[in-house]
């Protein structure tokens, strides 16, 4: 499993999105014990109300008949709602109206004797209601942060429709106020939290975005020295990129003096190769032509002329050794052109049907077929050494195979023999300058070959030293890419 990676940003919004979500529980809890509180009150007021009014009933039934005197029903009542606290009520007759009205725990000045106004009309439907139903009867009103209970029975006797009610006003939990400050506190403590998260996310990606731009801008090329942000978290990182940038320069200097001290070694000691190759491939045709021009002068004119043909000899083979070297330096532009595949090496084949059909050996073409891209001149080279070393080294009745086939996005051709293959001390060095198994061989054919593959932007490979069964030699394959991306060589 991928590992889940958690940015900075995306952290932060959780934890603002967990304290919100905090925040909110707390308010919802706030709230509902506020509002478990008053219903608790506003339940035990209206149980008290209800009480209340079987009172002025049971009072009532005591002094049934005295209805007719209304102060001896306002004594009634009164006496009823004596030790109900902040309970007010009286006797109402569906008819004719209040018939008693009383409020003795009224905290004024002096008792109140008179009907609230404002809450009759209430008083009067409940009351009806309650006459009407013959069952007790219960309204209750809220308005602002004040619940008004409203309580009514009906009362036995005459006159018909005949009822008793009890009323009290229950206000709000006194913490309400608290309450609402409580949450716009805490409402404004998350605007607070959400501006500076806010502000924290922005000014955090401004410095990475600066921090990105800055190493973007180097375009590969040493780290540059980042300035500080002045956040200590950012700081601490910008301190160590900059202390990676300058130790990565000083050891990117350190490399750059070894490999510059390293290439100088290698390029003393491929010259030093080369020169012992050239003096040693050099030496011989001289000695041999020294050696020749000695027996010239010592010779009669017969003995002369044998000697000058000899010494000929040796200065084209010293011409011929010449020419590769030069071959090896000589920069080589290779310009692609369409060429038919199977006719192209049909072509090469048949420069060295002569010197195969000398020695028994027979040259097999195949390839897929079609048109291919590529510098006829560069590649025939390449195949010219590869196909004289094949037929040099295939025995006699023996093939040579060149086969050509596309893979994905190359063209391999491949050339290979029925010989004895490529000795195991050789194929390492089989490509480097001068290596050669031949007393007569130069050993830069194939480290030609090597460099024209290159400069075609394919390369050459030795796919098969030895064969693992008998009549198979050695294998060589050249790889060109199918749209060619030449560079000189």
């Amino acid at each position: 499993m991928k590992p889940r990676l958690a940015s900075l940003r995306a952290r932060l919004l959780t934890l603002w999105a967990l304290s919100l979500l905090a925040c909110a529980a707390i308010a919802m809890l706030l709230v509902q014990f506020y509002q478990e509180s008053t219903e608790a009150q506003v339940a035990r007021a209206a149980s008290e109300i209800a009480r209340a009014c079987d009172l002025i009933r049971d009072g009532y039934n005591d002094a049934l008949g005295l209805h007719e005197k209304g102060d001896d029903l306002v004594a009634v009542v009164g006496l009823a709602l004596a030790r109900q606290e902040g309970v007010e009520g009286g006797i109402w007759q569906a008819d004719a109206g209040p018939l008693a009205y009383a409020f003795p725990t009224y905290r004024g000045s002096g008792p109140k004797t008179d009907l609230p106004p404002a809450e009759r009309e209430q008083i009067q439907t409940v009351n009806r209601e309650a006459a009407r139903d013959q069952r007790p009867v219960d309204h209750r009103t809220v308005s602002g942060d004040q619940t008004l209970l409203l309580s009514a029975c009906p009362l036995p006797g005459a006159p018909a429709g005949l009822t008793g009610w009890t009323m009290t006003r229950v206000n709000a939990v006194p913490g309400y106020t608290r309450l609402v400050l409580g949450l716009g506190v805490l409402f404004a403590l998350m605007l607070l939290m959400s501006a500076w998260l806010g502000r924290t996310l922005i000014v955090w990606a401004r410095h990475v975005g600066g921090i990105e731009r800055a190493l973007a801008a180097t375009g590969g090329d040493p780290m540059p020295a980042i300035a500080r942000t002045g956040e200590r978290e950012l700081d601490r990182v910008i301190d160590a990129l900059n202390d990676a940038g300058r130790r990565l320069a000083e050891t990117r200097r350190a490399s750059e003096a070894l490999s510059a001290r390293v290439a100088r070694a290698e390029r003393l000691a491929s010259l030093g190769r080369v020169a012992a190759g050239v003096a040693h491939e050099i030496r011989n045709p001289i000695a041999a032509a020294r050696l020749q021009g000695e027996n010239a002068l010592a010779g009669d004119d017969r003995r002369r002329m044998q000697a000058i043909s000899d010494m000929l000899a040796q200065l084209e083979r010293l011409d011929a050794l010449v020419g590769e070297l030069l071959a090896m330096t000589q920069r080589v532009e290779p310009k692609p052109v369409a060429v038919d595949l199977p006719g192209f090496l049909a072509e090469q084949a048949g420069r060295h049907a002569a010197v195969a059909a000398d020695k028994g050996v027979r040259i097999d073409t195949r390839s897929d077929g079609g048109t291919v891209m590529l510098d006829p001149a560069v590649v025939g080279r390449i195949l010219d050494n590869l196909l004289a070393n094949a037929i040099r080294h295939a025995p006699e009745g023996g093939r040579v195979i060149v086969a050509a086939h596309r893979q994905q996005e190359e063209l391999v051709i491949t050339v290979e023999d029925t010989g004895s293959g490529v000795p195991g001390d050789m194929a390492d060095r089989l490509f480097e300058p001068f290596a050669t198994g031949r007393a007569d061989g130069t050993g830069l054919g194939l480290a030609i070959a090597r460099e024209l593959a290159d400069a075609h932007g394919g390369r050459l490979e030795l796919l098969r030293a030895v064969g693992r069964t008998a009549g198979e030699g050695a294998m060589f394959a050249l790889i060109l890419p199918s749209r060619p991306a030449c560079q000189p060589s």
